[in-house]
Protein backbone atom coordinates (compact mmCIF):
# COMPACT_ATOMS: atom_id res chain seq x y z
CA UNK A 1 0.00 0.00 0.00
CA UNK A 2 0.82 3.85 -0.18
CA UNK A 3 0.89 6.63 2.34
CA UNK A 4 -1.06 9.88 1.20
CA UNK A 5 -0.30 13.01 3.04
CA UNK A 6 -2.42 16.29 2.33
CA UNK A 7 -2.93 19.88 4.06
CA UNK A 8 -5.66 22.43 4.27
CA UNK A 9 -4.84 25.90 6.04
CA UNK A 10 -6.13 28.99 6.76
CA UNK A 11 -3.19 31.10 6.08
CA UNK A 12 -0.28 29.95 3.37
CA UNK A 13 1.43 27.57 5.53
CA UNK A 14 4.58 25.14 5.13
CA UNK A 15 4.17 21.36 5.51
CA UNK A 16 8.20 20.68 5.98
CA UNK A 17 7.64 18.89 9.54
CA UNK A 18 5.16 16.68 8.41
CA UNK A 19 6.55 16.16 4.77
CA UNK A 20 9.95 15.56 6.70
CA UNK A 21 7.99 12.11 8.84
CA UNK A 22 6.43 10.86 5.72
CA UNK A 23 9.73 10.65 3.57
CA UNK A 24 11.29 8.67 6.13
CA UNK A 25 8.15 6.01 5.69
CA UNK A 26 9.20 6.03 1.74
CA UNK A 27 11.93 3.39 2.07
CA UNK A 28 13.17 4.11 5.87
CA UNK A 29 10.72 3.59 8.49
CA UNK A 30 8.36 2.09 5.93
CA UNK A 31 8.78 0.17 2.67
CA UNK A 32 7.12 2.19 0.17
CA UNK A 33 10.18 3.27 -2.18
CA UNK A 34 8.79 3.30 -5.72
CA UNK A 35 8.63 6.93 -5.81
CA UNK A 36 7.01 9.99 -4.52
CA UNK A 37 5.62 13.24 -5.19
CA UNK A 38 3.93 16.44 -3.71
CA UNK A 39 1.94 19.70 -4.90
CA UNK A 40 1.39 23.20 -3.67
CA UNK A 41 -1.07 25.61 -4.40
CA UNK A 42 -0.22 29.17 -5.00
CA UNK A 43 -3.89 30.42 -5.83
CA UNK A 44 -5.07 28.53 -9.00
CA UNK A 45 -1.63 27.38 -9.60
CA UNK A 46 0.21 24.31 -8.92
CA UNK A 47 3.66 23.70 -8.09
CA UNK A 48 4.46 20.11 -8.53
CA UNK A 49 7.33 17.38 -7.25
CA UNK A 50 7.88 14.12 -8.84
CA UNK A 51 10.71 11.28 -8.09
CA UNK A 52 10.56 7.87 -9.12
CA UNK A 53 13.13 7.05 -6.61
CA UNK A 54 12.89 6.56 -2.84
CA UNK A 55 11.72 9.64 -0.96
CA UNK A 56 14.47 8.83 2.09
CA UNK A 57 17.20 8.55 -0.56
CA UNK A 58 16.18 11.84 -2.79
CA UNK A 59 17.78 15.08 -2.65
CA UNK A 60 14.91 16.66 -3.85
CA UNK A 61 12.46 15.32 -0.84
CA UNK A 62 15.55 16.35 1.72
CA UNK A 63 15.68 19.93 0.20
CA UNK A 64 11.50 20.03 0.57
CA UNK A 65 12.14 19.42 4.20
CA UNK A 66 14.12 22.32 4.83
CA UNK A 67 12.75 24.84 2.02
CA UNK A 68 9.43 26.37 3.40
CA UNK A 69 6.88 26.37 0.29
CA UNK A 70 3.63 28.46 1.84
CA UNK A 71 0.50 26.40 0.17
CA UNK A 72 -3.11 26.55 2.16
CA UNK A 73 -3.59 22.77 0.04
CA UNK A 74 -1.08 20.25 -0.44
CA UNK A 75 -1.16 16.92 -1.54
CA UNK A 76 1.37 14.31 -0.89
CA UNK A 77 2.01 10.56 -1.71
CA UNK A 78 4.55 7.69 -1.31
CA UNK A 79 4.48 4.70 -3.62
CA UNK A 80 4.67 1.05 -2.73
CA UNK A 81 3.99 -0.11 -6.70
CA UNK A 82 1.18 -2.67 -6.89
CA UNK A 83 0.05 -2.01 -10.92
CA UNK A 84 2.06 -0.19 -13.12
CA UNK A 85 5.30 -0.21 -13.33
CA UNK A 86 8.23 2.18 -11.46
CA UNK A 87 8.61 5.04 -13.14
CA UNK A 88 7.56 9.48 -13.98
CA UNK A 89 4.32 8.40 -15.90
CA UNK A 90 2.99 6.34 -12.28
CA UNK A 91 4.06 8.66 -9.54
CA UNK A 92 1.70 10.40 -7.88
CA UNK A 93 -0.17 13.19 -7.51
CA UNK A 94 -1.65 13.45 -10.71
CA UNK A 95 -2.73 16.55 -12.29
CA UNK A 96 -5.73 17.62 -14.78
CA UNK A 97 -7.25 20.63 -15.67
CA UNK A 98 -11.05 21.20 -15.20
CA UNK A 99 -13.14 24.38 -15.19
CA UNK A 100 -9.92 26.55 -15.65
CA UNK A 101 -8.57 24.87 -12.59
CA UNK A 102 -6.25 22.14 -11.76
CA UNK A 103 -7.15 19.25 -9.97
CA UNK A 104 -4.56 17.43 -7.93
CA UNK A 105 -5.07 13.57 -7.05
CA UNK A 106 -3.22 10.99 -4.86
CA UNK A 107 -4.63 7.58 -4.65
CA UNK A 108 -3.57 4.80 -1.50
CA UNK A 109 -5.14 1.07 -2.27
CA UNK A 110 -6.17 -1.17 -5.12
CA UNK A 111 -8.88 -1.45 -7.26
CA UNK A 112 -10.44 -4.98 -9.10
CA UNK A 113 -8.81 -5.31 -12.04
CA UNK A 114 -11.62 -7.56 -13.72
CA UNK A 115 -14.15 -5.00 -12.60
CA UNK A 116 -12.46 -1.53 -13.35
CA UNK A 117 -13.09 -1.66 -16.97
CA UNK A 118 -15.20 1.24 -17.05
CA UNK A 119 -15.30 3.54 -20.13
CA UNK A 120 -13.80 6.87 -19.84
CA UNK A 121 -14.58 9.88 -22.38
CA UNK A 122 -12.68 13.41 -21.95
CA UNK A 123 -9.81 12.72 -19.78
CA UNK A 124 -7.26 10.04 -20.21
CA UNK A 125 -4.59 8.54 -18.18
CA UNK A 126 -1.02 9.04 -19.19
CA UNK A 127 0.64 6.31 -16.94
CA UNK A 128 -0.72 2.52 -16.41
CA UNK A 129 -1.79 2.69 -12.80
CA UNK A 130 -5.62 2.18 -11.41
CA UNK A 131 -5.11 5.32 -9.06
CA UNK A 132 -4.77 7.54 -12.63
CA UNK A 133 -7.02 5.55 -14.26
CA UNK A 134 -10.02 6.00 -11.05
CA UNK A 135 -8.50 9.42 -11.43
CA UNK A 136 -9.19 9.92 -15.05
CA UNK A 137 -12.97 8.42 -14.43
CA UNK A 138 -13.77 10.31 -11.24
CA UNK A 139 -13.35 13.73 -13.20
CA UNK A 140 -15.54 12.43 -16.42
CA UNK A 141 -18.42 11.35 -14.13
CA UNK A 142 -17.83 15.62 -12.20
CA UNK A 143 -17.69 16.88 -15.85
CA UNK A 144 -20.47 14.92 -16.98
CA UNK A 145 -22.87 16.20 -14.21
CA UNK A 146 -21.81 19.91 -13.70
CA UNK A 147 -20.26 22.02 -17.43
CA UNK A 148 -19.91 24.36 -15.41
CA UNK A 149 -17.88 24.88 -11.82
CA UNK A 150 -21.09 24.88 -9.46
CA UNK A 151 -21.73 27.66 -7.37
CA UNK A 152 -22.99 25.24 -3.94
CA UNK A 153 -19.56 23.17 -2.89
CA UNK A 154 -22.37 20.72 -1.24
CA UNK A 155 -23.57 19.81 -4.58
CA UNK A 156 -20.24 18.85 -5.95
CA UNK A 157 -19.32 17.11 -2.68
CA UNK A 158 -21.91 15.03 -2.92
CA UNK A 159 -21.45 13.83 -6.44
CA UNK A 160 -17.58 13.36 -5.23
CA UNK A 161 -18.86 11.01 -2.80
CA UNK A 162 -21.33 9.27 -4.45
CA UNK A 163 -18.21 8.45 -7.02
CA UNK A 164 -15.99 7.62 -4.53
CA UNK A 165 -18.39 5.05 -3.07
CA UNK A 166 -19.07 3.69 -6.77
CA UNK A 167 -14.59 2.79 -6.22
CA UNK A 168 -15.05 1.75 -3.01
CA UNK A 169 -17.26 -1.14 -4.41
CA UNK A 170 -14.26 -2.50 -6.40
CA UNK A 171 -11.14 -2.18 -4.31
CA UNK A 172 -9.49 -0.43 -1.88
CA UNK A 173 -10.24 3.42 -2.37
CA UNK A 174 -8.49 6.17 0.13
CA UNK A 175 -7.92 9.29 -1.85
CA UNK A 176 -6.94 12.90 -1.55
CA UNK A 177 -8.54 15.40 -4.28
CA UNK A 178 -8.27 19.03 -4.60
CA UNK A 179 -9.23 21.91 -7.01
CA UNK A 180 -7.52 24.50 -4.76
CA UNK A 181 -9.77 25.52 -2.38
CA UNK A 182 -11.08 22.38 -0.87
CA UNK A 183 -9.45 18.57 0.18
CA UNK A 184 -11.77 15.86 -0.37
CA UNK A 185 -10.63 13.11 1.81
CA UNK A 186 -12.36 10.15 1.00
CA UNK A 187 -11.40 7.05 3.40
CA UNK A 188 -12.33 3.16 2.40
CA UNK A 189 -9.51 1.75 5.06
CA UNK A 190 -7.76 4.07 6.97
CA UNK A 191 -7.15 7.68 7.28
CA UNK A 192 -6.09 9.99 9.70
CA UNK A 193 -6.56 14.07 10.40
CA UNK A 194 -5.88 16.30 12.86
CA UNK A 195 -6.65 19.99 13.03
CA UNK A 196 -3.97 22.50 15.17
CA UNK A 197 -5.38 25.80 16.44
CA UNK A 198 -4.60 28.08 18.87
CA UNK A 199 -3.38 27.60 21.67
CA UNK A 200 -0.46 25.80 19.94
CA UNK A 201 1.76 23.29 21.16
CA UNK A 202 4.54 20.95 20.54
CA UNK A 203 4.72 18.01 18.54
CA UNK A 204 7.17 15.33 18.01
CA UNK A 205 7.46 13.08 14.69
CA UNK A 206 7.10 9.36 14.85
CA UNK A 207 9.15 8.54 11.94
CA UNK A 208 12.34 10.92 12.54
CA UNK A 209 14.19 12.72 15.45
CA UNK A 210 12.46 16.18 15.53
CA UNK A 211 10.41 18.22 17.43
CA UNK A 212 8.53 21.33 16.57
CA UNK A 213 7.11 24.14 18.77
CA UNK A 214 3.98 25.25 16.72
CA UNK A 215 3.97 28.29 19.40
CA UNK A 216 6.88 29.77 17.59
CA UNK A 217 5.93 29.07 13.94
CA UNK A 218 1.91 30.36 14.07
CA UNK A 219 -0.33 33.06 14.47
CA UNK A 220 -3.15 32.60 17.02
CA UNK A 221 -5.32 33.53 14.04
CA UNK A 222 -3.95 30.43 12.10
CA UNK A 223 -5.71 27.00 11.49
CA UNK A 224 -3.95 24.12 10.01
CA UNK A 225 -5.24 20.95 9.30
CA UNK A 226 -3.01 17.78 8.37
CA UNK A 227 -4.86 14.49 6.54
CA UNK A 228 -2.57 11.34 6.37
CA UNK A 229 -2.90 7.39 6.06
CA UNK A 230 -1.12 7.22 9.59
CA UNK A 231 -1.06 9.67 12.33
CA UNK A 232 2.97 11.07 11.85
CA UNK A 233 3.01 12.81 15.37
CA UNK A 234 3.92 10.80 18.86
CA UNK A 235 2.17 13.18 21.17
CA UNK A 236 -1.08 14.67 19.35
CA UNK A 237 -4.43 13.04 19.21
CA UNK A 238 -5.63 11.68 15.81
CA UNK A 239 -9.04 11.67 14.27
CA UNK A 240 -10.15 8.64 12.50
CA UNK A 241 -12.10 8.85 8.92
CA UNK A 242 -14.79 6.25 8.96
CA UNK A 243 -14.88 3.96 6.04
CA UNK A 244 -16.71 5.15 3.58
CA UNK A 245 -16.61 8.69 5.20
CA UNK A 246 -15.64 12.11 2.55
CA UNK A 247 -14.67 14.74 5.03
CA UNK A 248 -14.39 18.18 2.86
CA UNK A 249 -11.76 20.79 4.23
CA UNK A 250 -12.13 24.21 3.80
CA UNK A 251 -9.59 26.88 5.26
CA UNK A 252 -8.33 24.54 7.61
CA UNK A 253 -11.83 23.83 8.73
CA UNK A 254 -14.34 20.74 8.14
CA UNK A 255 -17.08 22.42 5.64
CA UNK A 256 -18.72 19.24 5.37
CA UNK A 257 -19.20 15.51 6.07
CA UNK A 258 -20.57 13.35 4.10
CA UNK A 259 -21.37 8.98 5.02
CA UNK A 260 -21.66 5.66 3.07
CA UNK A 261 -25.57 5.07 2.42
CA UNK A 262 -24.72 2.18 4.12
CA UNK A 263 -23.35 3.23 7.43
CA UNK A 264 -20.09 5.14 8.45
CA UNK A 265 -17.91 1.83 9.70
CA UNK A 266 -19.44 -0.49 7.28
Amino acid sequence: MCELLGMSANVPTDICFSFAGLMQRGGGTGPHRDGWGIAFYEGKGLRAFHDPQASVDSRIAELLCVYPIKSRVVISHIRQANVGAVGLPNTHPFTRELWGYAWCFAHNGQLDPVLFNWPLRHFKPIGNTDSEYAFCWLLDQIHQRFEQRPEDPAALAAVIHQCCEQLRGIGVYNMLLSESTRLFSYCTTKLWWITRRAPFGEARLRDRDLTVDFYRETTPDDVVTVVATEPLTANEQWQRIAPGELVVFHDGEVESRLVSASGAGS
